[in-house]
């Protein structure tokens, strides 16, 4: 999960109960939330890897990685090792035997041909990828930890923060589904539209759509892709792929 400044089948957005389980249960909850995605991501075309921060596998594969691991904090370090395990072995499922995958800045960068997407949190890191002539581009996102309504404001917007009732027991849990929808949006638009990019989470309006989300950027309102969010554990794993070519429909209620 980044700074929420600078960026989520069912029919409902998932909500969170209101007791949250310890860390360790937490991530073996969501661990096997997402591994039971995988046939449902297969059909769609996508690749999973899934990978805990204690995985001796979790390791460098190669001189880059090596030094650019070797450069971070322990807790970073142990995530982007994680990430880049979780991205081969989504590679290996499509049918790529990747290397170390270097990055240009925080962004890693996939093999040629091959589109994909790296995501952590609560010592899990998860990686979808598919071959670049089925999508052109990608982004996931998990969630294992709570998202508390003073940072609305820098997840939603205006017209997204009416249909939010502060009040409500899912709050948190409706505030925390439309973060991760949106990072996950953020990051297939980052590859997409390049410069055109939102550059925020602000940037990007969202409309509920059966088991997610629609996403736009606001300055491009034709250029929407639809977003999955599932419950995972304690929280929620979305991933978005790009493009639709349908227009997002504005006279959605923001929150069904």
């Amino acid at each position: 999960m980044r700074d929420a400044a600078g960026r989520g089948e069912r029919d409902q957005v998932p909500g969170a109960g209101a007791t949250r389980p310890d860390p360790a249960s937490g991530r073996a909850g969501a661990e096997h939330a997402v591994l039971l995605l995988r046939p449902a991501l297969r059909a769609q075309g996508l690749s999973l890897g899934l990978v805990r921060v204690d995985d001796p596998w979790a390791r460098p594969a190669g001189p880059g990685e090596w030094a650019a691991a070797a450069a971070m904090p322990l807790p970073r370090r142990r995530d982007f090792l994680a990430g880049r395990c979780a991205a081969r072995r989504a590679l290996a499922e499509a049918g790529h035997s990747a290397g170390e995958l270097p990055r240009s800045g925080r962004r890693p960068l996939f093999p040629a041909g091959f589109e994909g997407s790296i995501s952590h949190s609560g010592g899990l890191a998860v990686a979808l990828a598919a071959p670049g002539a089925r999508f052109h581009a990608l982004g996931c996102d998990l969630e294992l930890r709570g998202l508390p309504l003073n940072s609305a404001h820098l997840v939603l917007g205006p017209d997204e923060r009416a249909g939010l009732d502060p009040a409500a027991a899912d709050a948190e849990s409706r505030l925390l589904a439309v973060f991760s929808a949106k990072e996950a949006a953020f990051k297939a638009f980052s590859t997409l539209l390049g410069s055109e990019a939102p550059a925020t989470l602000l940037g990007m309006a969202t409309s509920p759509v059966p088991g997610g989300f629609r996403t736009w950027p606001r300055g491009l309102p034709r250029q929407v892709i639809d977003v999955r969010v599932r419950p995972a554990g304690p929280g929620v794993f979305s991933w978005a792929v790009a493009p639709v070519a349908r227009r997002p429909d504005h006279r959605a209620t923001p929150w069904r």
